[in-house]
């Protein structure tokens, strides 16, 4: 039967699939749903890094003589 999703087989260490398994028990989930969901939070939490790190770059090269003034912007 066709789904829309799509799958990934993972291989996981016993004691990550051990907790796995307690969060999926204690959440009323599958384990399939735990996984889901903690990628999307491990992706979420890159981006997050990948951000600061461009901000943390963009502010250390910020120069207020050059920028422009909320006039300049809106003005």
């Amino acid at each position: 039967m066709p789904t829309k999703n799509a799958r990934v087989n993972v291989v996981l260490e016993k004691t990550l699939y051990a907790a796995v398994d307690e969060i999926a028990k204690r959440q009323g989930l599958s384990k399939s749903m735990v996984v889901r969901d903690l990628v999307r939070e491990a992706i979420e939490l890159r981006e997050d890094l990948t951000l600061a790190a461009f901000a943390e770059r963009r502010e250390k090269s910020f120069d207020a003589k050059k920028a422009d003034t909320h006039e300049d912007v809106w003005g």
